[in-house]
């Protein structure tokens, strides 16, 4: 490394750019933990040196992990002053209190406790640990009769909200790559490309959103309208293989780009899929995301 690399610095929309983490989660760590200490300009603007970004760096790492903030801030700093608590408990205490928000049917509660968990941790790891377990309580509500429909409902439109107003601003200023997402035919829960989409958006993707039940004649068509990379589809694991594979080979063969499968039905379907030209992600949204990135780069290597 030169003296010229060690020695640059970087304002936070910047650092926010290259880590993935938005510029009130990077306030948040540095007034609330002491995880980030940037220096500041004379008007007093952050700035950020290359070890703060190769820190957050590794913040991310452990928050992948399943550590809470408490935890990487005394085992990755050793500062005595911050409260033990319950560390582990942490993503079940969010989840509570949203269940409780959700049964009453109280969208302020439910939007405190979301902002509250987004000002502090990135968006992928509030998916994965906050909001997936979240949709599989609401189902276990709903098949032990101790829930109702109208919950899923209800938090269902919310996200949707959420996800619209974040699409708005962020489309705007992602430059990374075009996708199109939506359900595949026969598919109405649209939980999934949603959630998708919200990951796919805070590694810098740009995204045309379908929702659910898209007819593959209708795909076809915004492919040839829209200059995009790939295709992400989704669907549950109770969708007939056959009539999925079916329609999935007539879009590959319909379009250059590659098409990837993810939701349960990518397990369910495997085989026919890659059969019909088609890349099964799964149900794990960042290794979704890490390999769609994966396939995207080794395309554009061969294509240069």
């Amino acid at each position: 490394m030169t003296k010229n690399q060690v020695n640059e610095s970087f304002p936070i929309r910047t650092v926010s750019e290259i880590t993935g983490v938005n510029a009130v989660t990077l306030r948040a760590w540095e007034r609330r933990y002491g995880l980030i200490k940037p220096s500041r300009t004379p008007k007093g603007h952050r700035i950020y040196s290359r070890e703060d970004i190769r820190l957050i760096q590794e913040i991310l790492e452990r928050l992948s992990l399943g550590m809470s903030i408490s935890q990487i801030t005394r085992e990755v700093l050793k500062l005595a002053t911050v409260q033990p608590g319950n560390d582990y408990s942490i993503w079940e205490h969010y989840g509570q209190r949203m269940i409780g928000a959700i049964v009453a049917f109280d969208e302020q509660a439910l939007d405190t406790v979301y902002n509250d968990a987004m000002a502090l941790y990135p968006v992928d790891i509030v998916t994965t640990h906050l909001i997936m377990p979240l949709l599989g309580k609401l189902g276990s509500r709903w098949r032990d009769q101790q829930g109702s429909i109208a919950e899923e409902h209800f938090f269902s439109v919310y996200l949707r909200n959420k996800l619209g107003a974040r699409f708005h601003h962020q489309n705007l200023k992602n430059t990374g790559p075009v996708m199109v997402v939506s359900c595949l035919p026969g598919e109405h829960h649209e939980f999934g490309i949603l959630l998708f989409a919200l990951m796919a958006h805070s590694k810098g993707y740009r995204i045309v959103l379908l929702g659910s039940d898209l007819p593959v004649a209708e795909l076809i068509h915004v492919v040839n309208k829209v200059a995009c990379q790939g295709i992400v589809l989704a669907g549950a694991a109770s969708l007939d293989c056959a009539t999925v594979c079916e329609s999935i080979e007539t879009l590959t063969r319909s379009v250059d780009i590659p098409v990837f499968i993810g939701g349960d039905v990518a397990h369910a379907c495997h085989a026919c899929l890659r059969g019909a030209g088609a890349h099964p992600l799964g149900s794990d949204l960042a290794r979704s995301l890490q390999t769609i990135s994966d396939r995207l780069s080794r395309l554009s290597e061969i294509r240069e």
